[in-house]
């Protein structure tokens, strides 16, 4: 089954924004976890620069990245609902919504 060029563009845009769903996602929880994590303490590039050390230990810096995920991770979620088209509410007037 031959399918047309505009059904083509809707199954590659679905997936491509199934792709960017999973890369923010993914980025949101690394963000979110990896400051809190050994691996955060064990960092190769703090041991170079002593001064960078001091700001990475910092809890405030911690908590900036960990809410720098929780946006990129909300975003992901978001991005997710869109592509499987939910909708927050029915249409006013049974009027197709727009997008």
């Amino acid at each position: 089954m031959l399918r047309t060029g505009a059904e083509r563009r809707l199954i590659i845009s679905f997936f491509v924004r199934l792709l960017f769903a999973a890369y923010f996602l993914e980025t949101g929880i690394i963000l979110l976890v990896m400051p809190w994590s050994s691996f955060w303490d064990r960092n190769t590039f703090v041991v170079m620069v002593p001064v960078l050390q001091q700001l990475l230990d910092s809890p405030y810096t911690r908590g900036a990245v960990s809410g720098v995920g929780v946006i990129t991770a909300i975003a992901g979620v978001l991005e997710l609902a869109a592509a499987f088209g939910v909708r927050r509410g029915p249409a006013p007037d049974g009027a197709k919504p727009s997008l």
